[in-house]
């Protein structure tokens, strides 16, 4: 009888990215008892240090996952109402009437019309998707940054609406993620670090993922190399880097078999309720900072194949490293894959990027790894 995991397939398409351009890889696909865990390429493009599977890994907006389920427990506490104002919360912080008009619910499915304070914090880079006109200065600059929450959350809550409140499609805004984290605050009486830490990392029974208490990642990690879209050749490591830049809002370390764990916990009910979890996958339309319209939901975002079934979970990016866990709906099949290089795609004139054989090698892999 055929197997539901194809080893030699999964092997030859993690390879496959390996070969199209990317430095190192590594993923942890399961299918009920099955695992199978692989890697291929380089953590350290100097030394040629091997990347293994057991590695950890900057995750960033996965961690929004966490920061929604936690949000959700305690909504289901009777301590926040997803509907109700942020207002009523943390008072005076979104200025001009529209605190009263945006909702605990429209700051988790990005739906608030807040704008991304990202681009007022690196000015260099400026907005997505404006790439042609941006540069990687600011990267170099901001590396040891200490940032106030507080002040980010202002260059955010200051800055022209990209919408109305609850209108779609929405607008991913790292602002909305930070406004939570405060109201996580207000509402545990501890840091939304610390929370989350308790109530959802050591709750899904995650041994190796927390968030940073520094520059530094603690532990095996690879290197983690930032093209920028080709302005920095050849790619610089960024492994080293003050994430108070994104905070609890995209800021955490973890693995592979983490991830997969924490996403299998999350749908079998054992993070927030069973309805609680149906409300995280209900969707609106959300454009990505990269301009792209898809399905949102609280913390989760759906991925299908035509005619096949539907998977939940959450990607992230930071500088040089980026990551994507998905589960499939029954809880059954799912993966988790990390990757040490980032905006790997060349621009033409206009300031589009181009297509790149890490790619479809990454999309291949990804559909093996959902669908064998």
């Amino acid at each position: 009888m055929r197997k539901s995991l194809d080893p030699a397939a999964l092997d030859a398409a993690i390879e496959n990215v390996h070969r199209a351009g990317m430095p190192g890889l590594f993923a942890e696909v399961r299918d009920g008892d099955q695992v199978w865990r692989g890697a291929a390429g380089v953590a350290d493009v100097t030394t040629r240090r091997p990347v293994t599977t057991a590695m950890r890994h900057r995750v960033g907006s996965i961690t929004k996952t966490f920061t929604a389920a936690a949000v959700l427990q305690q909504a289901e506490a009777g301590r926040i109402g997803l509907d109700t104002p942020i207002a009523r919360y943390l008072p005076g912080l979104v200025p001009g009437g529209r605190g009263d008009a945006i909702t605990v619910r429209m700051l988790v499915s990005h739906t608030s019309g807040l704008a991304e304070y990202f681009p007022y914090a690196y000015p260099s880079l400026k907005a997505f998707p404006a790439l042609a006109d941006t540069g990687p200065q600011s990267l170099d600059d901001h590396r040891f940054t200490r940032f106030d929450p507080a002040e980010l959350i202002e260059m955010g809550v200051t800055a022209p609406a990209v919408g109305t409140p609850g209108g779609t499609p929405g607008v991913y805004s790292n602002t909305n993620y930070l406004l939570l984290t405060r109201l996580l605050e207000q509402t545990t009486g501890t840091t939304a670090e610390r929370y989350i830490t308790r109530n959802v990392i050591e709750r899904a029974g995650l041994r190796d993922t927390a968030f940073p208490t520094g520059p530094e990642i603690d532990g095996p990690h690879s290197e983690m190399y930032e093209a920028w879209f080709g302005m920095i050749d050849p790619p610089r490591d960024y492994s080293v880097y003050d994430m108070s830049w994104v905070g609890p809002s995209a800021s955490l370390i973890s693995t592979v078999t983490d991830l997969n764990l924490f996403f299998r916990k999350l749908l079998a009910g054992e993070i927030v309720s069973r309805s609680s979890l149906e409300q995280m996958r209900h969707t609106v339309p959300v454009v990505s900072q990269e301009g792209k319209t898809g399905d949102y939901g609280l913390g989760l975002y759906p991925m299908r194949e035509p005619g096949q079934d539907t998977f939940w979970g959450h990607g992230g990016t930071v500088w040089g490293a980026g990551a994507l866990a998905m589960i499939r709906a029954d809880g059954r099949r799912q993966m988790a894959v990390a990757v040490n290089l980032q905006r790997w795609n060349d621009l033409d004139a206009s300031g589009t990027p181009q297509p790149h054989p890490i790619d479809e090698a990454l999309a291949a892999l990804h559909r093996v790894a959902m669908y064998g």
